[in-house]
């Protein structure tokens, strides 16, 4: 493998924690100090400003890595002892950050992590399949001010004021959220993915339209979805037979969603694809992740897939970083 990257894996269950490799891929170290024993870490995300940056979230709070992931420090937080499931970083103020929990709520710090404010936006706390939890969460890069969230099953909830007030979109999208992308084109288009199809909206989230569902598809179960770094016309979709299954499939979109093409791994998943982690720094290189521990990287913007050495429990998040 040419390409010189760390990568942290968040695992989720036995093995849980950190993991990391210096090398894209070839070693890796798990990370037991601060984290302990069942830690879920289903958050990672770098500072957008310093790719020497990285947050993770999981069930024991929130954790700060200087050094690319090598390393790790515990901050305090209100979120001790809650499962948190996204992270977001302003990414003009990088100083300000997003994380949403299970039971879903959001929380903020303007202080890049020393305080903390739990957000005024009332999410549900109850559906069919147990508490809600915020499965999606992102902050505009072309409007900062702008904050979208995901609620797995409560649907898209918006801020258009850095998180001061919030509008709960009940319209126009199922509320089943699963996975988010931001066009990084000039359009302000942005897609959310729910169990069988996939919505996108150019008017911050007033209109909506469906992208594509999954009965064209392989597989009718719809997880992560990304664009490629630099390409609004490039997209990937995770795939599954359903919400925990023995099936995957990763499809690729190089028209903006009209159309879509499987994207063959070099090995049958073990289960549903997952999600997508994609970085600025090269925007041709993407991992993708099986729900059972499987991580995949493509080189070439998804032509040709390559299966990583090192498989894990259930993952629950990804970064990688340059070194």
């Amino acid at each position: 493998m040419g390409k010189d990257y760390s990568i942290c894996v968040g695992a989720v269950g036995f093995g849980g924690g950190v993991w990391h490799s210096p090398d894209t891929g070839e070693t890796w170290n798990r990370i037991r100090d601060p984290f302990v024993l069942g830690a879920d870490v289903r958050a990672l995300v770098p500072y957008p400003d310093n790719p020497n940056r990285i947050l993770a979230g999981s069930n024991q709070g929130i954790f700060r890595s200087e050094d690319k992931g090598a390393t790790w420090e515990k901050l305090w937080s209100p979120m001790e002892g809650v499962p948190i499931w996204n992270i977001a970083i302003d990414p003009v103020d990088t100083g300000t950050i997003y994380v949403g929990i299970k039971p879903a709520a959001l929380f903020r710090s303007r202080d890049d992590g020393q305080s903390w404010t739990k957000l005024p936006v009332d999410m549900a706390q109850y559906c069919h399949i147990g508490p809600p939890m915020v499965t999606a969460l992102m902050v505009d890069p072309k409007a900062h001010n702008t904050v979208w969230a995901g609620v797995e099953v409560d649907g898209v909830y918006r801020s258009l004021d850095g998180g001061d007030t919030w509008t709960h979109i009940t319209t126009g999208v199922h509320p089943d959220i699963h996975g988010m992308a931001i066009s990084p084109g000039e359009e302000n288009k942005v897609l959310f993915s729910t169990p069988r199809e996939i919505y996108y909206t150019t008017d911050v989230g007033e209109s909506w339209e469906s992208l594509n569902t999954t009965n064209d598809l392989p597989l009718p179960y719809s997880r992560g979805i990304a664009f490629k770094a630099d390409d609004p016309n490039v997209l990937f979709s995770a795939l599954g037979e359903s919400a925990i299954s023995s099936q995957g499939a990763l499809r690729r979109s190089t028209d903006g969603g009209r159309t879509w093409e499987n994207r063959p791994l070099p090995v049958e998943p073990n289960s549903n694809i997952w999600g997508f982690v994609t970085h600025p720094a090269d925007p041709d290189f993407i991992l993708a992740s099986s729900l059972f521990g499987e991580l995949y990287s493509s080189e070439d913007a998804g032509d040709s897939w390559n299966k990583l050495k090192r498989e894990f429990t259930e993952i629950g998040s990804m970064v990688w970083v340059p070194n």
